[in-house]
């Protein structure tokens, strides 16, 4: 018997590595315990194929029968998945044509989400997010969006990959050094999910083009190291109406929140209205951050895009989420906007953290 099995592992490998069809695959091994069985019933016992194919008919038929109980089993697994989605899509054979089979699978775990679903993946499908800064926040960022089924998703930044930026920046290799990030990030990517329609931008963000590369999408997420940019990105949100994910990282400690004023939230220049002098607020390369900080905070910049666009759970609205991984702690701020602020202005109430 062992031989046998033997003999349909190598028919089944064999088939694999020359790219034979799984019905092709079933052929071949029901040709050869066809085979088997009728060596067992035409010789006679004691003879030696019927002692290497086996012995005798009982065994095999006791392998039968588990085989059947497997086959079963797993066919009954797949019935029990295709009914949970079919109920998770609410039976709408529309949202059921909209996604391939692969993809289907691919995000059977979000489909059966009651707060996701298949609408929700269907918003994902559609939803087109920018992300400024393809660095240590926007690596897992994106990673995360891509592997949620967002469906296009743009990227700026004009920097390289440098070996200091592998310590935290999961989205790139050290084979990619020297490749601008938003190559490098397409790449990823595209590893990642190729239903992804990636678009890179490598240029820095300036006054000149931000209105450009900003309009046309639906949500952005800011990941830039530097408030000058923030500023910009914020004040160019709040001029296309656009919702803002903008997050912030240093040493041990981040911070995050869903700036939207078209939606009731205070923009980023009512909670930081001034850019900090030089020395007060130093950057990651003069004050180090550590390595999964960036991690933690930029899942959570996925996590608030995937509530927006599918519009599960309470988004991050008028509070600002602070992170301690120092200590493991975390709290929130509530924000509000202010009649004065020289950005969105003409609001009810001021900032106020509370």
């Amino acid at each position: 018997m062992v031989l046998v099995l033997l003999i349909a592992a190598g028919f089944l490998l064999l088939g694999h590595l020359m790219g034979a069809s799984r019905g092709a695959q079933i052929g071949l091994l029901v040709v050869l315990f066809a085979a088997v069985g009728l060596i067992q019933v035409v010789f006679p016992v004691g003879h030696g194929m019927r002692v290497a194919t086996g012995g005798s008919l009982q065994g095999w038929g006791v392998f039968a029968l588990v085989a059947l109980l497997a086959g079963v089993y797993g066919l009954g697994l797949k019935w029990l998945k295709a009914r949970a989605i079919k109920s998770a899509l609410g039976g709408e054979t529309a949202q059921v044509g909209a996604f391939s089979e692969r993809e289907l699978e691919r995000y059977a775990r979000h489909i059966v989400l009651r707060e996701i679903g298949g609408s929700g993946q269907q918003r994902l499908k559609a939803a087109r997010v920018l992300v400024v800064g393809a660095g240590g926040l926007g690596s897992p960022a994106l990673l995360y969006l891509a592997a949620a089924g967002v469906g296009h998703i743009g990227v700026v930044d004009d920097d390289e990959v440098s070996l200091s930026n592998l310590q935290r920046q999961v989205l790139h290799a050290e084979d990619r050094i020297g490749m601008a990030k938003v190559f490098s990030a397409q790449m990823g990517l595209a590893a990642i999910n190729p239903n992804a329609e990636v678009l890179p931008f490598n240029r820095r963000l300036t006054e000149d083009n931000a209105a450009d590369l900003l309009d046309g999408f639906d949500l952005v997420l800011d990941g830039s190291d530097n408030f000058a940019t923030r500023h910009l990105v914020n004040k160019t949100c709040v001029t296309l109406g656009l919702p803002l994910i903008s997050a912030a990282i240093s040493q041990w400690e981040g911070q995050i929140s869903l700036y939207h004023p078209a939606g009731g939230a205070p923009c980023y220049a009512c909670v930081f209205p001034e850019i900090p002098a030089d020395g007060l607020a130093p950057s990651c390369a003069e004050a180090g951050v550590m390595g999964a900080l960036p991690g933690v905070v930029g899942s959570m910049m996925a996590v608030e895009a995937i509530k927006y666009i599918t519009r599960a759970g309470q988004a991050l609205k008028g509070e600002l989420l602070i992170y301690d991984a120092l200590y493991g702690e975390s709290r929130k701020m509530r924000m509000h906007r202010r009649e004065d602020c020289p950005i969105c202005g003409n609001a009810s109430g001021a900032a106020v953290a509370l």
